[in-house]
């Protein structure tokens, strides 16, 4: 099979929003006041270096789309619900401060990485300092929110350890894979939303509804991320093709060859830790053998439950976004059969 990915193509639906400029802009303001010391320019530049970096913003922007989905059609949603996605999207940022430290990675979001330009304890304590500001944005929003971005927290660290356990572990299953994904990115998809129901003032029943929402649009989002890993270009990434098996990370389609015919040809490659020699190697067998296919289509069983979850809250055109965006995630992945197939 070829594969290709097509970002990029058409606008993502979030950009389609009628209320996505103002949004947007009502994000930035409340991520950039976050980050502002009063009389700290030092900390102020540190703090801010990512999210003066750009990003797509979409953990802010569930929370905004998940209140409209169960308000009437065109009704306004509080500052408050916005001010509480910036509080999520506080700690995935600071999160890759963290990352990026224990990665040694040199390059974030097309610019030098915080621990490359000012050092690794600087970027530890930055990192440690907005996930503080999120925790002050979470509890001037009400304990239920304060709990829940701090249990949000708890599982974004269980996560990154149990993906450290089996790290250059060519045994790693489908089974361990999941919890990991489940603390790094789903945690925080499905905390976004559930604090949009939250502030909302919605019923249990709807609140659940956009929290399941969150957790399988996070899922997906994961999974079709380590397929990219494997099959898009290192330009296309922003950073070599490949690069988590390099790191002894075995995502979903490297696990899935690894059990495939093809999995002893990967295994011996992988046995003693993958080689920028043998990557190109190691992307073509994973890339040849099925473990795309069926990591892609685990990544639409999650992308399938997640507009199921959205579309039983309501089908107005904030949930329908939500549905899309879903949609537009999976089909980022193309694959193409060969013309003789």
């Amino acid at each position: 099979m070829n594969y290709s990915t097509v970002k990029g193509v058409s606008p993502h639906p979030l950009l389609t929003s009628p209320n996505a400029d103002s949004d947007a802009a009502r994000i930035e303001k409340f991520l950039l006041e976050a980050v502002q010391v009063e009389e700290d320019d030092y900390l102020t530049e540190i703090a801010s270096h990512l999210i003066l970096a750009g990003g797509k913003r979409q953990r802010p922007q569930f929370s905004i789309l998940a209140a409209a989905a169960g308000l009437p059609e065109g009704a306004a949603v509080h500052d408050d619900v916005a001010r509480g996605g910036v509080s999520v999207e506080l700690v995935q940022v600071g999160s890759l401060y963290h990352d990026d430290v224990m990665d040694e990675a040199q390059i974030r979001r097309q610019v030098p990485s915080v621990n490359a330009r000012w050092g690794n304890l600087r970027a530890i304590l930055a990192g440690d300092f907005l996930l503080a500001r999120a925790s002050e944005i979470a509890a001037s929003l009400g304990t239920e929110v304060a709990g829940l971005l701090a249990t949000s927290i708890a599982e974004l660290c269980k996560g990154q350890i149990a993906e450290l356990q089996t790290l250059y572990n060519v045994d790693r299953t489908e089974a361990e894979y999941y919890p990991s994904i489940h603390g790094k990115t789903a945690t925080l998809f499905s905390t976004a939303s559930r604090i949009g129901g939250i502030v909302g003032g919605f019923d249990r029943d709807v609140i659940d509804r956009l929290t399941s929402f969150g957790y399988n649009y996070g899922m997906a989002f994961q999974i079709v991320d380590d397929v990219l890993d494997v099959i898009a270009t290192d330009e296309q990434l922003g950073k070599p093709a490949g690069n988590d098996m390099i790191e002894g990370v075995y995502s979903l389609p490297v696990i899935y060859t690894l059990e495939s015919g093809d999995g002893e040809a990967l295994r011996k490659l992988l046995a003693d830790g993958l080689t920028e020699a043998d990557r190109s190697t190691a992307i073509e067998i994973v890339r040849g053998g099925p473990g795309v296919k069926r990591a892609l289509d685990k990544a639409i069983t999650f992308a399938d439950k997640a507009k199921t979850d959205i579309l039983e809250v309501s089908n107005n055109t904030a949930a329908q976004l939500l549905a899309d965006t879903s949609q537009y995630l999976v089909d980022s992945v193309h694959i193409s059969q060969p013309e003789n197939s």
